[in-house]
């Protein structure tokens, strides 16, 4: 899986995170916002993900989409696209046209062998805060409970009247700002079951490194 495909897995997954002492607002919104996808069919979002290295003063953006629906996902970049069907993972490059294919560890409850543990996830190791209200949308921070961690914050924007992700900004100690701009948010896609799994007959010539 390559850099920018772990980046957003990770990003996702901090967005959700939350607890201790935190603003009881927030953790509401947020409540109302993991329900409110979790009762969809699927969670479908195109998106702007930009990274700005404020040390070398350096800027790479990156177009994608995915769609997840429960342990499933699909995840489409530039140049590679992750298929998850809940057991098996198919990693294709565009570029080498090969593909790789691994098994889910069972006992592993991350993202990438548990997609819907993002929406059960966010009582643990965070505390958040409401910043702002506004007509439209709540901007609201993440703060990692470990003094430690290497993020400073993750700050969201989620939409008043859908309960949408709009953006998402995700701030380190090294200077790396990482943002996620949601073009388009739609809770009301039913996907096909072979959404998930990768489909042979359509990449002609790819070489498939099977990894299970």
């Amino acid at each position: 899986m390559k850099v920018f495909n772990l980046v957003f897995l990770i990003l996702f997954m901090q967005t959700l995170c939350v607890m201790g002492q935190s603003d009881q607002k927030a953790v509401k919104i947020l409540d109302n916002f993991s329900a409110n996808a979790l009762g969809a069919p699927s969670v479908s979002m195109k998106f702007l993900l930009v990274t700005n290295d404020n040390v070398e003063n350096t800027t790479d953006s990156l177009n994608g989409s995915v769609i997840l629906c429960k342990d499933k996902y699909k995840l489409d970049l530039d140049d590679n696209i992750t298929w998850f069907d809940g057991q098996t993972s198919w990693s294709y490059l565009s570029a080498e046209k090969e593909v790789t294919i691994t098994k889910a560890d069972k006992k592993d409850n991350s993202f990438q062998s548990r997609p819907s543990s993002i929406f059960s996830m966010y009582k643990k190791g965070y505390k958040c805060r409401l910043i702002e209200e506004r007509s439209d949308s709540y901007i609201i921070d993440l703060y990692p409970s470990d003094l430690k961690s290497e993020l400073v914050r993750v700050r969201l924007s989620i939409g008043k009247t859908l309960l949408n992700l709009r953006n998402l900004e995700y701030k380190r100690k090294d200077g790396i700002v990482i943002t996620l701009n949601v073009k388009e948010y739609n809770l009301k896609v039913n996907p096909m079951q072979d959404t998930f799994t990768f489909q042979e007959g359509k990449f002609k010539g790819v070489e498939v490194n099977d990894m299970r």
